[in-house]
């Protein structure tokens, strides 16, 4: 068994990191680096990559809405000809600071509109083939399923299902939004058991305790989570002890 671990970095604000980077780096094998929507600018991407390369972590963009003030996390209803150029320059900026760009999963509010309004998803995906095109390889967009998996079909890029380790999940496999009880898993033995029965079973507890049937590729944490360093050693350490590999798949 193998599975990915993902993690949400090079997240700065003002120049001030919202996560211990270089912790998370040690232990993921992917990395969603901001760049420059909701968080980020040229030296946090560039830090990222080249921890991404000390560490043998495969680098992903992590487009948003341009919204610094909400940190991406406010749904927007943007022109989709201007989005796909926004995010366009977005993925142009972090291969501009030297990344070998290998997927690409959208970030925060802009994420979960994809699943559901087929203009975002395919503005999302036009600005993806088009890079695919340019580096000459089709780049997977990572995701919940939904319009974005069917408008990465369309445009022949792989759709990569992932779960969430730190997230509360509805009774119908949705995220509880964030401002509400029960939105953040924060114990690092709790997600760890998360991660191996995500992969063993393919299920996880959603927050009124039923059971719901998650098939996921590559498993995330968010390096803002509360106590997000020890959680990401807990999967790691549990998912190394079960002989599960860890490794990005792209």
């Amino acid at each position: 068994m193998r599975v990915d671990l993902n993690a949400d970095l090079g997240e700065t604000v003002e120049g001030m990191p919202t996560a211990d980077d270089e912790a998370m780096f040690a232990v993921i094998s992917s990395a969603n680096v901001a760049c420059g929507g909701h968080a980020g600018d040229a030296a946090s991407m560039r830090a990222a990559v080249d921890r991404a390369g000390r560490f043998g972590v495969a680098v992903g963009a992590h487009p948003s809405y341009d919204d610094r003030e909400n940190f991406g996390r406010v749904r927007r209803d943007p022109d989709p000809v201007q989005l796909r150029v926004r995010i366009a320059a977005q993925l142009d900026a972090l291969v501009s600071a030297g990344a070998e760009v290998r997927y690409v999963k959208p970030h925060g509010a802009l994420y979960h509109a994809v699943t559901s309004d087929a203009g975002q998803a395919r503005a999302l995906v036009a600005a993806v083939a088009d890079l695919s095109a340019r580096l000459g390889r089709p780049l997977p967009v990572l995701g919940l399923p939904g319009s974005i998996a069917a408008a990465a079909a369309s445009a022949g890029l792989p759709f990569v299902h992932e779960a969430f380790l730190d997230r509360g999940y509805t009774p119908t496999g949705g995220l509880v939004p964030r401002d509400r009880p029960g939105a953040l898993v924060v114990d690092p033995d709790r997600v760890a058991e998360r991660a191996l029965r995500l992969v063993r079973d393919g299920v996880v507890e959603a927050v009124d305790g039923t059971v719901v049937a998650v098939r996921a590729a590559s498993l995330c944490l968010h390096g803002d989570t509360p106590s997000a360093v020890a959680m990401a050693r807990a999967v790691r350490a549990a998912l190394d002890e079960a002989g599960i590999k860890v490794r990005a798949q792209w």
